[in-house]
């Protein structure tokens, strides 16, 4: 692509690095990218990607702006209250930046839509805060032989892993949802609201680790932290023989909607 006057001022400082340059601005402005859920952890990504160029970026997400929303879904302003979220973020990307192609879905991700929606995406940001969500991006991903970056939150804490084909799920490590009520909801146990910033963040470099091909990503590995000591831990994960998605011989092979809806965490 060309680029005008006015892109090369605005992605300069990607292009002045060697790693990325015009040939890796001009990945991620080829990028599609689709952001499940437009709360904390969406918010920060999906201003990051705008502002990094992503061409595309699809936005899912049925819910409306509330004003406990505001201590960290940083994409939505006090005006915002009450308005769908899908359409809050999208107005704050086009104010940002221009370019950036912005796609709305202001419906839930369920098992009969997962799989449509997602297909036109090159890579899939799980930006959810509930469980039955996190397991249907997993497995619709791995059924369409789709990247993906998980991100959890709960109190000070955060998780991230990164799924490519061949690697680790998420099934891999967390094999089916919690019985009802086994985790707090992040409304129940709270959240530090930077801490969707922290985590939100490093899910976004990865989206354009991805795009551009440069370093290595989060795949077949945890990374877990917790704000309160900034202690950051990397487990080392591998593809299991049984997981029920992901193996030779997988046992799910079909989306379904679970049910119980709650934040959650890997407490090690």
């Amino acid at each position: 692509m060309d680029f005008t006057e006015d892109q090369i001022q605005r992605y300069s400082r990607h292009i002045l690095l060697q790693d990325v340059g015009v040939e890796g601005q001009e990945k991620i402005n080829n990028g599609k990218v689709l952001i499940v859920g437009a709360g904390g952890l969406g918010a920060p990504i999906a201003l990051y990607l705008a502002a990094a160029g992503v061409g595309t970026i699809g936005i899912i997400d049925g819910d409306v702006v509330d004003l406990s929303n505001l201590q960290r879904q940083v994409i939505h302003f006090t005006p915002d209250v009450n308005k769908p979220k899908v359409i809050s973020a999208k107005e704050k990307i086009n104010l940002l930046n221009p370019d950036v192609n912005v796609i709305t879905y202001q419906e839930l991700l369920t098992a009969e839509n997962a799989l449509e929606i997602i297909k036109d995406y090159d890579f899939v940001v799980d930006g959810t805060d509930n469980f039955p969500v996190k397991f249907l991006i997993n497995d619709a991903c791995v059924i369409a032989k789709k990247p993906f970056t998980h991100g959890g939150i709960l109190r000070f804490e955060g998780q991230t892993l990164t799924y490519v084909p061949g690697a680790a799920c998420y099934r891999c490590l967390f094999h089916s949802p919690p019985p009802p009520n086994a985790v707090p909801t992040c409304s129940q146990a709270g959240v530090l609201g930077a801490i969707a910033g922290m985590l939100g963040t490093i899910q976004a470099a990865e989206v354009l680790k991805y795009l551009t091909g440069v370093g290595e990503l989060l795949t077949n590995r945890l990374l877990t932290f917790n704000a309160k000591t900034m202690d950051f831990r990397t487990i080392n994960t591998k593809p299991t023989h049984n997981c029920p998605v992901c193996s030779t011989h997988p046992t799910v092979t079909h989306l379904v909607d679970y049910e119980q809806a709650v934040c959650e965490i890997k407490r090690k």
